[in-house]
């Protein structure tokens, strides 16, 4: 159906039945992974495996190049700003171009300059020439790609596998993101420890050819340019498409108040590493792998579900238990205590996601996949850059464990909300 053809009423789309994505009736582990008899998919993920473990390396470089440069909690909250705030404001753009080019060609466009990006950051670095401003300006350039990369690459997991993988697809691929988040900020501890932040910067450019690489090797049918409007009534029929869409709009207000309640934690990690548990780099990529061991965990049994019957409740039963690990890592008085925290953050944290992610997808037609996948982007990414100046600067004057409680309180605040309406609709029906 054409992008400029008469949207099917958003009011009256129910969330998928579970028939939608039923699949054979295999069980145990191996359902978990059923995403990955798709060739172009296995290619996808031996990439990611790779590339994104770079990338988590220069996360943790990043944030803290900048804390060693300057030792300001207001600029590493500025730092999360520059990285994220363009996915926000060209967000719309990115969703524009999935939807009206091809979004396997976009793909391995935005993952090319990602590339140059992580080594144009390495040469500064190495070189000894790099100043905080050199980091905020690639930052925002990071940010920019990052607008294009992510609607289109989510708007690609569906062309790589099936209707009926969608759910292993996305949760594996959050599974991955996150077992490289456990991977990649524990070498980035041990290698800014070594040998300085530049080397992360350079591995990370050199990841990226795994993936590329991978995304060159894929066999995926031609893309074939429908009939459409002018950009802009596109733009504007995919968004109010979406925001008409009841389940969608629900769901993308808890991710939004999801990324603002996690910005406090992911952007005043170093200090807590560093001023409060006095452990230095080492301990922040520790923090950061427990992270992403729980968050592992999580996605991995989500992808072992067949159907997305009561994701929305996973989605509000997360939300809750990342407003009380973020309380209790607020309070927490010992880095070990911590450290068995935070793998609940990453646990509610993307297991939250990947259910919102996997709902979404299976209850929006394909031509509309690409914008509501940008403004998914948008309030998982997106709004990420408003929390993270918040935390640093009510980091600056209330200190950084009052910070952290609020982020808790939040996602607290969420949670009930978010379970109230699903409540409601339950009794109304």
């Amino acid at each position: 159906m054409p992008a400029s053809g008469p949207p099917a009423d958003p009011e009256t789309t129910a969330l998928p039945t579970p028939e939608l994505i039923e699949t054979t009736p295999s069980r145990g582990l191996s359902q978990s992974f059923r995403a990955l008899r798709h060739r172009n998919y296995q290619l996808f993920i031996g990439g990611q495996i790779v590339s994104l473990s770079g990338t988590w390396m220069q996360t943790v470089a990043q944030s803290w190049l900048v804390y060693r440069l300057t030792h300001s909690e207001l600029l590493l909250g500025t730092a999360w700003f520059c990285s994220q705030i363009c996915v926000f404001v060209l967000g719309p753009l990115g969703g524009l171009a999935a939807d009206r080019f091809s979004r396997y060609k976009l793909v391995i466009a935005t993952q090319t300059l990602m590339m140059l990006q992580a080594f144009a950051l390495a040469a500064l670095t190495l070189s000894g020439r790099v100043q905080v401003w050199h980091v905020l300006s690639l930052a925002v350039v990071l940010g920019a790609i990052n607008a294009f990369d992510i609607p289109g690459r989510q708007s690609l997991l569906i062309q790589m596998t099936s209707k009926e993988d969608l759910l292993s697809a996305i949760s594996l691929n959050s599974a991955v993101f996150n077992s490289a988040r456990g991977v990649g900020p524990a070498m980035a501890g041990l290698l800014v420890a070594a040998v300085g932040e530049g080397v992360c910067f350079l591995l990370n450019g050199i990841s990226f050819l795994a993936v590329i690489g991978c995304l060159l090797a894929m066999k995926l049918p031609p893309f074939v340019r429908q009939k459409q409007d002018s950009p802009w009534n596109h733009l504007k029929e995919g968004f109010r498409y979406a925001w008409h869409h009841k389940a969608v709009r629900r769901l993308l207000t808890v991710l939004a108040t999801a990324s603002l309640a996690t910005a406090p934690f992911l952007v005043l990690a170093p200090f807590f590493a560093d001023q409060i548990f006095h452990r230095g780099s080492k301990g922040l990529g520790f923090l950061m792998a427990a992270m992403g061991v729980g968050a592992v965990v999580g996605t991995v049994g989500l992808a072992r579900r067949t159907h997305v019957h009561g994701l929305p409740g996973v989605v509000a039963w997360c939300a809750f238990v990342l407003g009380i690990a973020n309380l209790g890592f607020a309070v927490s008085p010992h880095f070990y205590l911590s450290l068995a925290i935070t793998p609940l953050i990453g646990y509610g944290l993307m297991r939250q996601l990947a259910a919102a992610n996997t709902t979404i997808q299976t209850s929006i037609p394909d031509e509309y996949r690409g914008r509501t996948m940008a403004l998914y982007s948008m309030t998982v990414v997106g709004l990420a850059p408003f929390g993270s100046l918040a935390a640093g600067a009510l980091a600056d004057r209330f200190g950084p464990r009052v910070t952290v409680a609020m982020g808790g309180v939040l996602a607290l605040a969420a949670s009930a909300a978010f379970s109230w309406t699903l409540r409601r609709d339950r009794v109304a029906r």
